[in-house]
């Protein structure tokens, strides 16, 4: 049965805003997508009064959330919780992360992204494996007991997924071209982060197959006069994609502000990094046997260091708006459309239009979530 949505308001392709929109909804997809001169009047339609639409959200850096950590739960049990917290907050795809771990879990949770895309399980479009192929001196809270070189057996795994996008992140200088290249040949996209990369090797890296950089700034060789680092090449290559956390810890406004100048337009994706305590009422929990506590909206050890995130996707995006000073359409693009590009899938997912699956936040008059469509279905707040 199909759904009719109608006095919508939806992003136009530059920073304003289209009215008067309908929407017909039917098998999870928009079948039909029109606009009048002045609010139209449907009986037995979903009525939005005018009320404005964004994409629904693509993250593509999601180690947990509702109380989960996916390398503690990594079965589709875990996904499961993982995807409902986060739908909460607009967020109705994404990539649940696997921080660096042993070869063991990666298959498990290789295992469970399958089974997630067997049983219809809405929200999930593959998986993030972040390391364990990564530099010790860049390694952020990571465990640097679980670091390896990619041997045939690591890329036979990281090749191994049957559903969906495989998302690797990795440090350059720790592999070679040759690997890279093969990653790229079996549909693997190659991310750099946890790095400790020199320009020339990234610039190297970029060249053989890397697309994209895993959470910019952090955990990566800084741009400096002489030496332009991992930063520099990122933000000079016009064809790779940069994931940034705005949370307010993790980079500061203005360095993220100048990054945007810099950086080719929509290249500059939105993730979280969300550790579980993401839609949890508890804000502890154990990673690599320390205990990290959520306070205030970051995520760290008992000696300071930050450990992923307490970010949800529509603060990211409210965040952009206000600290970055972006309008509500392109913060929008920045959580939709981009990622969805980034991962090869923008056919399917990241923006309101006909053919593409119908999912697609709502914001009140005062821009608070007010509810979330996944699929065509509506779920309120």
């Amino acid at each position: 049965m199909a759904t009719r949505i109608i006095n919508a308001t939806l992003p136009a392709t530059d920073n304003g805003w289209l009215h008067n929109a309908s929407l017909t909804i039917g098998g999870g997809k928009i079948t039909a997508l029109d606009f009048s001169r002045a609010p139209v009047i449907e009986q037995g339609a979903v009525d939005l009064n005018g009320a404005r639409l964004l994409p629904g959200f693509i993250d593509t850096q999601v180690n947990g959330g509702g109380g989960v950590l996916f390398n503690d739960e990594p079965s589709l049990a875990g996904l499961r919780t993982i995807s409902e917290a986060h739908r909460a907050f607009g967020t109705t795809g994404l990539l649940p992360t696997l921080i660096s771990d042993d070869l063991a879990v990666m298959e498990r949770a290789i295992a469970a992204v399958d089974k997630a895309f067997a049983s219809g399980l809405p929200g999930i479009l593959g998986i993030h494996l972040e390391g364990p192929f990564l530099n010790s001196e860049r390694k952020g809270v990571h465990n640097p007991d679980k670091f390896r070189l990619i041997d045939n057996n690591a890329l036979n795994l990281l090749c191994s997924l049957k559903h969906g996008v495989t998302l690797v992140t990795l440090a350059p200088e720790t592999t070679t071209p040759d690997i890279i290249k093969k990653l790229r040949m079996h549909g693997v996209i190659v991310a750099a982060g946890h790095t400790a990369a020199t320009y020339g090797q990234t610039r190297l890296a970029l060249d053989n197959g890397v697309t994209s950089f895993t959470h910019l700034f952090n955990a990566m060789t800084p741009m400096s006069s002489r030496e332009p680092g991992v930063v520099g090449a990122a933000l000079e290559d016009t064809g790779s994609w940069c994931g940034i956390i705005v949370d307010g810890f993790h980079v500061h406004p203005a360095t993220l502000r100048n990054a945007l100048n810099a950086k080719a337009k929509g290249k500059m994706i939105l993730v979280t990094d969300a550790m579980p305590s993401v839609g949890a009422e508890h804000k502890t929990f154990q990673l690599n046997g320390e205990t990290i506590t959520a306070k205030g909206g970051r995520c760290a050890t008992a000696t300071g260091t930050l450990a992923g995130s307490d970010l949800d996707m529509f603060s990211a995006v409210s965040n952009t708006v206000d600290k970055l000073h972006c309008s509500w359409p392109e913060a929008g693009r920045m959580a939709s459309q981009y990622p969805a590009e980034m991962l090869g899938l923008e056919n399917t997912y990241g923006a309101i239009s006909y053919g593409k699956s119908a999912d697609f936040v709502v914001l009140n008059e005062r821009d608070q979530l007010q509810e979330v469509w996944q699929q065509g279905v509506r779920y309120t707040q």
